[in-house]
């Protein structure tokens, strides 16, 4: 028997075996799509499922956004990691809470955290746009949405990855979304760059010295201005990521605008 794969170069066709087990069968088929570079949309959605989903204590977390009687934004983040990759989830929880307290500067508390934890094949554990959007799709999780993968098979690679409104036209399913990898240096830090990505839905980078948003991560980069906090603010309340809490200030327009992300 044989088999045409649309994605195939114009006159090849490809052979399966008849007797071949349908898991083999499905795992030849995922390989011949890796090696040609075919689109991925025929792996079955089926294969991922939710193994634990699981509401977090927040209260521990430090920093002044997370004050009680301090007026501010309230956030929700969903995070996701696979069953069996190499992100342990006290590293997971260690990165978020880094990254939460870097926000408060910004008048932004967490209030609510969504751990997932997730059973995928393996193809699923990297950041790759057509393969990713699948596990999205299948998850329906809230945002924004932290994924913990294992690497990245995007070109250029970036060891973590923000996809807001403006670089989403193409990958709808991505949108308000962090990728980050194991690899990734200072994962809290990175966490925060990437989510203020998210949040004001700008790739805008800064080039004064100690700020967040300088192009490249490192354990003194650190600080937002205000500038920066009131465009977080703003663009993520305007996009359902921010709820400001009751007593909270009137919105206050940003000094700057930010440039969205290129698409792809």
């Amino acid at each position: 028997m044989y088999a045409e794969f649309p994605c195939l170069p114009a006159g090849k066709r490809a052979a399966t075996l008849p007797q071949m087990r349908p898991r083999l069968r499905y795992l030849a088929r995922a390989a011949l799509y890796a090696v040609l570079g075919c689109s991925v949309q025929m792996l079955p959605a089926a294969e991922i499922k939710v193994l634990e989903r699981q509401m977090l204590d927040v209260s521990r977390l430090q920093g002044d956004g997370n004050r009680r009687d301090v007026p501010v934004h309230e956030l929700k983040l969903t995070l996701v990691y696979f069953s069996g990759g190499n992100w342990p989830r006290d590293a997971i929880l260690q990165a978020t809470e880094e990254a939460a307290g870097i926000l408060s500067q910004c008048g932004v508390r967490l209030s609510q955290i969504e751990l997932m934890r997730v059973d995928a094949p393996q193809q699923f554990h990297d950041f790759h746009t057509p393969v990713s959007r699948l596990l999205a799709r299948a998850l329906h999780a809230g945002k924004p949405t932290l994924y913990f993968v294992s690497d990245t098979r995007q070109q250029p690679a970036f060891d973590a990855e923000a996809i807001g409104r403006g670089n989403s036209r193409t990958r709808p399913e991505l949108a308000d979304s962090v990728w980050i990898t194991r690899a990734a240096r200072d994962p809290g830090i990175a966490l925060a760059h990437e989510l203020v990505h998210v949040l004001m839905d700008s790739g805008e980078h800064a080039g004064e010295q100690g700020n967040l948003m300088r192009e490249d991560t490192a354990p003194e980069n650190t600080r937002l201005n205000a500038a920066q906090c009131a465009l977080i603010r703003e663009t993520g309340e305007k996009n359902g990521l921010l709820q400001r809490r009751a007593g909270s200030p009137g919105r206050t327009r940003p000094g700057v605008t930010g440039s969205q992300r290129g698409t792809s």
